[in-house]
């Protein structure tokens, strides 16, 4: 069980008492700020259901004792005081596994980063290899910055593939065959600590709402464009994960019924003609040097043709998949992220276009089409609030 990061003393009090009642808010906007990150007190008294006077009262005594900071801000045009948890020396730890990467965050309870790193891994890498790579990373941060073991709340791990919930297993299905069949034990058994983990594509539709600018939005969809494809749900200001976990996998949507096989079995899937691993196939050929994500974004931001046609080819065939989403479930915000969010309008164009050629006029029309402001941080980032939103996490 999680240690909570701000427990509240409960003596022997009467639970209809004015105190009881106090102590219960208080731990109400505890629950809110670590699953919301800062918040305005106006955006605390929404998800609380708590008035703003009492949330105002209550952040006044809370700033007192220390246990939050406060700072002014803007919301909607006007000016508004930002709430975040202070730090007590608990931190939350997020790690992003990637097919070719490895990215490790350490947080506060305030939604501040302590310390990030980023490691390549050799494509093809073996599950235990990678996570014995991660321990030894997390251990010599944590060990930079005096950070003892006991301290940290728990670990969030995002994995490129899907998760069944039911069984916490990695599934067939995943760009990373080496993990399929890992199990949550055998990752907390060599990190060393408490582990939550979740598909990326997932992860990331939470860092949208905790770190990043759409805290407010209640349906949100999050499409992770990097060697897979996937999606991450908020729907009603929830995750959702369907019956089994396995949900958003939309680069296994058919787009041509005659294309290339899938790693999944399957034909014609978006990830066969529009991942980063496609793209960087693609524009590898002829050459002596194999091109690189990085290269892409570079070459594209310079006006490169080739670069440019199998950018505008790979977004329209994500806006159709997308579509396909926009119309199923109709959300406020689509956010894309991945490696390639660093090219901004140059992929949001021709994904826009597929998505107004594929939608419902009147959704594609209401629908808010963006470029992730986490660029490829975002997974990790989303890995670590998954533990700060964990109920051990808040329990006191």
């Amino acid at each position: 069980m999680l240690a909570s990061p701000h427990p509240i003393s409960r003596g022997a009090r009467n639970p209809g008492s004015q105190t009881a009642l106090r102590e219960l808010n208080q731990q109400r906007i505890v629950d809110a700020l670590l699953g919301s990150g800062p918040s305005t007190q106006a955006e605390l008294a929404r998800q609380t259901g708590l008035s703003t006077a009492t949330v105002s009262n209550i952040i006044k005594m809370m700033a007192t004792a220390g246990m939050v900071d406060t700072e002014p801000t803007t919301s909607s045009g006007r000016r508004a005081l930002l709430v975040r948890l202070t730090s007590n020396g608990a931190v939350a730890v997020g790690i992003d596994f990637g097919r070719r990467h490895l990215r490790i965050v350490i947080v506060t309870l305030g939604y501040a980063v302590v310390d990030e790193e980023y490691v390549e891994l050799p494509p093809g890498h073996r599950a235990e290899e990678g996570i014995d790579r991660a321990a030894e990373l997390l251990g010599e941060m944590l060990e930079r910055h005096g950070i003892a073991p006991s301290s940290v709340l728990g670990v969030g791990v995002g994995i490129p593939g899907p998760i069944d919930q039911r069984t916490n297993t990695v599934v067939q299905g995943a760009i990373l065959p080496e993990w399929v069949g890992i199990h949550l034990p055998d990752l907390e058994k060599r990190l060393h600590f408490p582990v939550v983990f979740d598909n990326d594509a997932n992860l990331g539709a939470l860092a949208e709402v905790t770190w990043g600018p759409h805290n407010s939005v209640e349906n949100l969809t999050f499409v992770k464009v990097g060697s897979g494809i996937g999606a991450g749900l908020i729907l009603n200001g929830r995750p959702y994960y369907g019956s089994l976990g396995v949900t958003g996998e939309i680069g296994h949507e058919t787009i041509s019924d005659h294309g290339v096989v899938c790693h999944c079995g399957n034909r014609g899937c978006l990830e066969t003609v529009a991942s980063t691993s496609v793209m960087m196939q693609l524009l590898s050929r002829g050459g002596t040097v194999k091109v690189t994500t990085a290269d892409i974004v570079r070459n594209a931001i310079a006006g490169d043709s080739a670069t440019l046609r199998v950018l505008d080819d790979a977004g329209v065939a994500i806006g159709r998949a997308l579509a396909s989403v926009a119309n199923l479930i109709s959300p406020e915000v689509i956010v894309v992220g991945g490696p390639l969010a660093g090219l901004g309008d140059i992929l949001l164009r021709p994904i826009e276009r597929g998505l107004m050629r594929h939608a419902v006029p009147s959704v594609g029309e209401a629908t808010t089409l963006v470029m992730s402001s986490l660029g490829d941080r975002a997974e990790a980032l989303g890995a670590a609030s998954l533990v700060l939103q964990q109920p051990g996490v808040r329990q006191n």
